[in-house]
């Protein structure tokens, strides 16, 4: 070999390695920001560590951290491929910051986002927020929207000085863990997760009063809100929502599992057995709570004559993008029940088209009680996950004593 190709080898052996040393992310927390439209921030916060010599996030929202592994790098550029909800980011290092976007793979089109991070920033909103002239810890009678579209929620609150976190409880579900601060007389809250991109503002009128909120989701939607103090603020019950259409008892559907094998209540495996069919999408946060609850469940009551079943509603019909979505929802929860891809989308006409014996369906996700007989013995729509605290303690107790009541009770002759 002559000097001049051990030279160029060295050369390119330096210029490998100040690429990677310039694609190393800082390791720390770090302030990321999504702008939407309007030029709001979504901001966020998460942490960069080191594991087994591989970079990962933990993405920070109040008690949650929702780890990442995958990124790649190349150059100057950093790809993060989030976890679920077919989202990734695709951004450049300028210095120790990073800049680009998120992208959303729709159904039809890629949603981009404008992003930024920052490292060694731990603060959300505000470096240094002002004194809180309200403590809004508790209940409230929350309304979003006007007219038609108008939706009472209830929001519960957890204020400790400038910082606040809590979530906003609806009947189709929770917007999950939420983070911010009260400064002065506004309050700002967010969440992040690959699926939900959502700020909540408001101006805190009095220690019962929130007035003009605005409610940012993704790039390009917003939405007023406000709210009073209501410590018996309450929703109707979950289970009151959706029911079966008179003349009928039964659930019946036969639909393909990941390996395109059919799959129908009348297998053999479900009979006299407590079924408990799951109606969810890969895309829908709410269902991706569930399904970590439901497979802890399953566990517990799989040997005492429990079967659950998923029914997979995706943002597409082509069995192939929704077989590789829902994969990675096996893989991230390692379900071990049957996911079963419909082949209709997420639209709730077609969901209940699929399912013509269900009087409507309010939203994602719902779950159906079987009883050893095959009746549906009950229907659950939504579901308050572990950001709702003791909504969320409660549901379990509520569910699994069900499921005992059903499991001590011999099938109808």
């Amino acid at each position: 070999m002559t000097f001049k190709n051990i030279a160029a080898g060295i050369c390119g052996l330096l210029f490998l390695q100040t690429g990677f040393a310039q694609t190393k992310l800082k390791t720390g927390e770090w302030r990321g920001a999504l702008k939407t439209k309007s030029g709001t921030e979504i901001p966020f916060n998460f942490e960069v560590n080191n594991t087994g010599g591989k970079q990962q996030l933990a993405i920070i929202n109040g008690a949650e951290h929702f780890k990442v592994t995958d990124i790649a790098t190349k150059g100057d550029s950093v790809f993060i491929h989030m976890p679920l909800f077919n989202s990734e980011f695709k951004l450049k290092l300028n210095g120790d910051s990073l800049n680009g976007n998120w992208v959303r793979h729709l159904a039809d089109n890629d949603l981009l986002v404008p992003f930024s991070a920052t490292p060694n920033t731990s603060w959300r909103f505000f470096k240094n927020p002002e004194k809180p002239a309200f403590n809004i810890g508790g209940r409230w009678s929350a309304v979003f929207g006007e007219g038609e579209g108008r939706d009472t929620t209830i929001g519960e609150f957890k204020q400790d000085g400038d910082k606040l976190t809590g979530t906003f409880l609806t009947t189709t579900g929770d917007y999950r863990y939420l983070e911010g601060s009260v400064s002065g007389n506004k309050l700002y809250l967010s969440t992040f997760d690959g699926g939900h991109a959502y700020t909540f503002t408001a101006t805190i009128s009095d220690d019962k009063t929130i007035t003009d909120g605005k409610f940012f989701a993704g790039y390009s939607s917003m939405q007023s809100w406000s709210a009073v103090r209501d410590e018996n603020a309450k929703l109707p019950d979950a289970y009151s929502l959706t029911s079966l259409k008179p003349g009928y008892k039964k659930l019946a559907f036969s639909f393909k599992d990941l390996d395109g094998k059919t799959v129908s209540l009348d297998d053999a495996r479900f009979k006299d057995k407590v079924v408990i069919v799951q109606i969810l999408g890969s895309w829908c946060p709410n269902c991706m709570d569930e399904t970590a609850y439901m497979v802890n469940y399953y566990k517990k009551y799989h040997n005492k004559g429990v079967e659950v079943i998923g029914l997979a509603y995706e943002r597409t019909t082509d069995f192939e993008k929704s077989k590789k979505a829902l994969q990675q929802v096996k893989d991230r929860f390692k379900v071990t029940y049957p996911l079963l891809i419909t082949g209709y989308t997420s639209d709730k006409k077609q969901t209940a088209q699929s399912l013509p014996m269900l009087s409507k369906v309010v939203g994602f996700p719902t779950t159906i009680i079987i009883d050893k007989s095959g009746d549906v013995q009950k229907i659950h729509t939504g579901f308050s996950g572990p950001g709702t605290g003791e909504h969320y303690t409660e549901f379990i107790s509520e569910f699994e004593k069900l499921t005992d009541d059903l499991l001590a009770a011999p099938p109808a002759p």
